[in-house]
């Protein structure tokens, strides 16, 4: 099996959807010739043209709500947000237009667009280019939110998106574009809500989301040299959630933590934790649960900084450690 890029396998999902479906086009800035912010977009131009590659003003407000009149008439877009610090700016029309017009309509207005966002900190971009906002996002009834950790998941997930009749909103972590593995060129689907079992385990379940899935696995790789054998489950969606999944990983292996780059007060690892404090997994826990996530700051410009306010493989191993020791 060939071996592509992330960057290239959301590129791909995108190509072989518009070659079959003319109602999808892709809308953003700098998305057309200069091929979006990340290049995720060069070279579609030229094969679709402007009409289905279409360049917009700087106003994520006036994408989101173009994306919206237009899946409201029929047609499936994509919209591509520089940076997923400026869904902000977007926020009316996905939040209470998007999210909202299918229930408040009986469900007769469907409203099926993609928001491709690049997130997550790494790059140097500093405090408004480097958040990690998907808790807001999963806040909101109506929104699906997904966060692929590989080229493989990114493709087969971003191809459920696009066919889903729901606003989903599609993170990338900006560290993860250049990652590779195995895909196949033909199409195939993820179905949204299917967590994967990256690394099996007995001792520990990691339930980590994006960039932090790689990390845990390196943590994880260390730990095996003392005798800890860590699970490891990467959600892929937040909305909807595969709570069996990690539900039956926290029964078999007694403890859990739960680690993502957004600032850990407020952030998505807490919905998981309350879910397993809820669930018949919690009889089974061992030791307490533990929550890795970016200190309450705004990220760093400073790489030094950058790195010490999210969590680092170092810090998963200690976390490990504590929680397999707990007695």
């Amino acid at each position: 099996m060939r071996v592509i890029t992330y960057l290239e396998a959301v590129r791909e999902a995108m190509s072989q959807e518009m070659r079959q479906n003319e109602d999808v086009f892709i809308l953003g800035e700098d998305i057309g010739v200069y091929g979006g912010a990340f290049g995720v977009t060069r070279g579609m131009i030229e094969e679709f043209g402007p009409e289905r590659v279409r360049n917009t003003p700087i106003s994520e407000a006036a994408i989101a709500g173009g994306a919206v009149g237009a899946a409201l008439t029929g047609m499936r877009p994509i919209l591509e947000l520089q940076f997923s610090d400026f869904i902000t700016i977007a926020m009316d029309q996905l939040v209470n237009q998007a999210a909202k017009t299918r229930y408040m309509f009986g469900g007769k207005g469907k409203v099926p667009m993609v928001v491709r966002t690049p997130a997550g900190s790494g790059t140097g971009a500093a405090a408004q280019h480097s958040q990690s906002l998907e808790a807001w996002m999963a806040h909101i009834p109506g929104l699906k939110v997904v966060q692929p950790s590989t080229a493989y998941d990114a493709k087969g997930l971003l191809k459920a998106a696009m066919d889903d009749d729901n606003p989903v909103i599609f993170y990338e972590h900006k560290l993860l574009y250049r990652t590779q593995c195995h895909v196949p060129e033909e199409q195939y689907s993820i179905p949204l809500g299917k967590a994967d079992v990256k690394r099996e385990g007995k001792d520990v379940t990691i339930v980590a989301t994006a960039i932090m899935v790689h990390k845990a696995l390196e943590a994880a790789a260390e730990l095996e040299k003392e005798g800890v054998d860590v699970e490891i489950i990467d959600p892929r969606t937040l909305v909807p959630l595969d709570e069996e999944t990690i539900i039956e990983s926290v029964k078999k292996t007694g403890r859990l933590i739960v680690v993502h780059e957004a600032v850990k007060r407020g952030g998505f690892g807490g919905e998981i934790a309350s879910m397993i404090a809820e669930s018949e997994a919690f009889d089974y826990l061992d030791a307490p649960i533990k929550r890795l996530g970016g200190l309450a700051v705004p990220v760093p410009y400073n790489p030094t900084l950058e790195k010490a306010v999210i969590p680092q493989v170092p810090d998963i191993i200690e976390a490990v450690r504590e929680t397999v020791r707990f007695k």
